[in-house]
């Protein structure tokens, strides 16, 4: 005899339970948005006004939640770390200045380790925000500025374990880096310089010029050039195209493969033919402190997969190729 049986039959009551505890949180999460009030913007003015860095602190399951509201907070321009309150109490509290402000989490708001800071907190002068489920615990009433995380019931059956509520303090913590993020007018680029080894850190970092073949790795022909010569350049530096210049070494157009194509199509004899005769004018190009990832967009629009990289003068660069952008992550 095998569990095949006893687990398909309860497969729809597993789903069930699933399904309620999504709700459950679901609801926790959207009764937030209520209670926000001037306590919320109190919070904000003062990690705005904070010269340090937000210390966020808590305690077991809240804890793991406060280690993640310090994550975000940092990548979205607010410079914070976690503290665990037990540590802080044994040494840790150094790391905590005048200049700081202090984030503590805990539904209760009665949680000694994080309580046992108060005193301190309140010697140093460092401004003390709280994420509490309960308004009028100590931990709330001593507060700076207090944050209302509380939920009706946790998605715990037995109305123990912390679900519901600490969905609803990572939801709140986002909402609060949020704020900030926007309040500081907080960019794209910004996000990236704290994500370099990230796909958006590379999509936003990269420059043209980071990838571009330049040198004796640039394609490129002298307009007058036989076909034949331009099509020994496209074989020789594998990007399936080169560049066309005229006397003053600007770009006057661009050779493809996809132009060989047509050429082969509408010319029987192509000895006799002149680059000039069959390249694209003026030809798809691009600067080289352009975004590799505005090269992305250019070549997708275009439906090409190479690109000449020319100078404020118009004249060539640089290659890029679909190949480079995939290799560094950018695609």
């Amino acid at each position: 005899m095998t569990n095949d049986a006893p687990y398909a039959a309860g497969t729809s009551r597993l789903r069930d339970s699933a399904r309620r505890t999504l709700e459950l949180e679901q609801q926790a999460v959207a009764a937030l948005a209520e209670r926000l009030d001037d306590s919320f913007d109190h919070a904000c003015r003062l990690i705005l006004a904070c010269h340090g860095r937000v210390v966020v602190t808590g305690m077991g399951k809240s804890g793991h939640i406060a280690g993640k509201i310090a994550a975000t907070l940092a990548s979205t321009g607010t410079p914070a770390f976690f503290v665990h309150p037990g540590e802080a109490s044994h040494g840790d509290l150094g790391m905590i200045t005048r200049g700081d402000v202090v984030l503590a989490l805990s539904n209760s708001g009665e949680t000694a380790e994080v309580t046992a800071l108060l005193p301190l907190l309140k010697r140093m002068g460092t401004p003390l925000i709280s994420m509490t489920g309960r308004p009028g615990s100590t931990l709330g009433r001593h507060a700076d500025a207090h944050l209302d995380a509380g939920v009706e019931r946790e998605a715990c059956p037995l109305d123990l374990a912390p679900t519901s509520s600490t969905t609803a303090a990572l939801a709140l913590g986002d909402a609060l880096a949020v704020a900030l993020l926007e309040s500081r007018g907080f960019t794209a680029e910004e996000f990236a310089l704290s994500h370099p080894g990230g796909s958006l850190g590379k999509r936003l970092l990269l420059r043209v010029s980071d990838l571009m073949h330049e040198g004796s790795r640039l394609p490129a022909v002298p307009l007058g050039s036989p076909l034949r010569d331009a099509l020994l350049e496209i074989t020789r530096q594998g990007l399936g195209f080169t560049c066309v210049v005229d006397a003053d070494g600007r770009l006057a157009g661009v050779y493809t493969d996809g132009d060989l194509r047509r050429t082969l199509d509408q010319h029987s004899d192509l000895s006799a033919l002149s680059v000039d005769d069959v390249m694209t004018r003026p030809g798809k190009r691009i600067a080289p402190d352009t975004l590799a990832a505005e090269a992305v967009r250019l070549m997708e629009d275009s439906r090409i997969s190479a690109l000449a990289v020319v100078d404020a003068d118009g004249r060539p660069v640089g290659a890029l190729h679909m190949h480079d952008l995939l290799a560094s992550g950018v695609i």
